[in-house]
């Protein structure tokens, strides 16, 4: 049996995969399954002790990387931007600027939810909150439950790759890739998906009025939505713009950048005297516990694609795959279909553990730029996410969603924000250039 595991790069990958597989099936979470699995691959193909410990002497360096600066402070942008009720006036404040606009809600729900989204890092927790949110508010206007279901769901695809996205810093330290290069090449493609939700919000009102329908609102003069304008939406989107533009132009690096957000969104609650020390309390600790999480992450990646490489079961693994002789786009195509696959059962950061060792060698070997890449992985862990019929985000939504909501409302809700989604992976096979500048 030891002579299989040991001999074959099959039997190290059944051993290591098939581990994790048992130990998150009875309940463990994930960053402790991939922990255990990585000491019994240790102990098996490393030396036993030594090779324990010379694995969690690898996982430790892994932490002390600088990449992983962003991760903390970015989370500390969103936490505050919440707990404050920063997010609650801009999102008030787009609202009233939309005045009479059809389906302005819908909108609302798309630019500040993903503004949102954004900085929380967490797109189950944000589908949580709006759905909680925004729903019973659209419900009340008279919308129909797709144009209030559907916009929620679509908010997630956008906040993944429209920096600062701490899930993409997350990425690009996994996969050893330039994080400042990660986020800069999300901002044009985010803006086209952007605005494929708007357009797809407008045919829907058009289509169907009722849908969701206009109401009246208190008139404001030109002077008076400047002022709103000006207070509430432009210092809020202003700090996400500045440190994007920052990055952009070369002043500043990924960690320099979310320290300055961090500290923009501060003086900004402090100006708007909503700075208070519960607020500071709950916010360093929300930002605390996914940092945590994150790192245990990072821990476990970083021994599992050693384990992987000294196993010989990464480049076992690489050469199967390509032995096939499929087009590299075919092999994209593969990869694409397995990220949605997993999507229906597991989280993005339990995904990205699990695929980033194994799917980075492979896209390397098939002649891909590995920030493009990251930015095609990005979009396919948040397709997946809303992919009928077992996509996780559907399963949060049913559980805040009005009673008597059906799956196949919010199946029918989702599709054509997937169907978004999946134009946008299109543009960037035929376009590369849109990421790549």
């Amino acid at each position: 049996m030891i002579d299989w595991l040991t001999g074959d790069w099959t039997g190290a990958l059944a051993l290591l995969i098939g581990t994790i597989v048992v130990l998150m099936g009875v309940g463990m979470p994930v960053a402790l399954a991939f922990l255990a699995a990585n000491v019994l691959g240790a102990w098996v193909f490393m030396g036993g002790e030594r090779g324990v410990t010379a694995m969690l002497n690898n996982g430790v360096g892994a932490l002390t990387t600088f990449a992983l600066v962003p991760i903390p402070l970015f989370l500390l942008m969103g936490e505050i931007f919440f707990h404050t009720g920063l997010g609650n006036r801009m999102f008030n404040g787009i609202d009233r600027l939309l005045g009479r606009v059809p389906g302005r809600l819908s909108y609302v729900t798309v630019l500040g939810g993903t503004g949102f989204s954004t900085l929380s890092g967490s797109s189950m927790g944000s589908t949580a909150l709006l759905g909680s949110l925004m729903v019973p508010e659209m419900e009340a206007r008279g919308y129909k439950r797709h144009m209030s279901i559907g916009p929620i769901l679509g908010t997630g695809g956008l906040a993944i790759i429209i920096p600062p996205s701490a899930l993409a810093v997350l990425l690009a330290t996994l996969a050893r890739i330039d994080v400042g290069a990660l986020l800069i090449a999300g901002v044009v493609p985010g803006l086209i998906l952007a605005g494929l939700y708007v357009a797809t919000i407008w045919i829907q009102t058009k289509r169907d009025p009722h849908a969701a329908p206009a109401y009246d609102v208190d008139p404001m003069g030109w002077g008076a939505r400047l002022g709103l304008l000006v207070r509430d939406v432009v210092p809020m989107v202003g700090v996400m713009v500045v440190i994007v533009a920052l990055m952009i132009a070369g002043v500043v690096t990924p960690s320099e950048a979310a320290a300055f957000g961090a500290l923009g969104v501060l003086i900004l609650a402090a100006a708007f005297r909503c700075l208070t020390w519960e607020a500071c309390k709950r916010s360093v600790a929300g930002a605390l516990r996914v940092t945590l999480m994150a790192y245990l992450i990072v821990f476990g990646s970083a021994t599992f694609s050693q384990l992987l490489a000294f196993s010989g079961a990464s480049r076992g693994l690489i050469d199967w795959a390509t032995g096939f002789d499929l087009a590299p786009l075919a092999m994209l195509g593969v990869m694409f279909a397995v990220l949605l696959l997993l999507g229906m059962f597991m989280e993005q950061i339990s995904i990205m553990l699990l695929t980033v060792p194994i799917f980075f060698p492979l896209a390397a070997t098939l002649g891909f730029d590995p920030v493009w890449f990251a930015l095609i992985m990005l979009l396919a862990l948040e397709i997946s996410f809303t992919t009928p019929p077992f996509g996780l985000l559907l399963f949060v939504m049913k559980g805040v969603a009005p009673p008597g909501t059906t799956m196949r409302e919010i199946y029918l809700a989702a599709m054509p924000f997937i169907g978004c989604s999946l134009v946008l992976v299109g543009l960037l096979v035929a376009f590369p250039w849109l990421a790549l500048r």
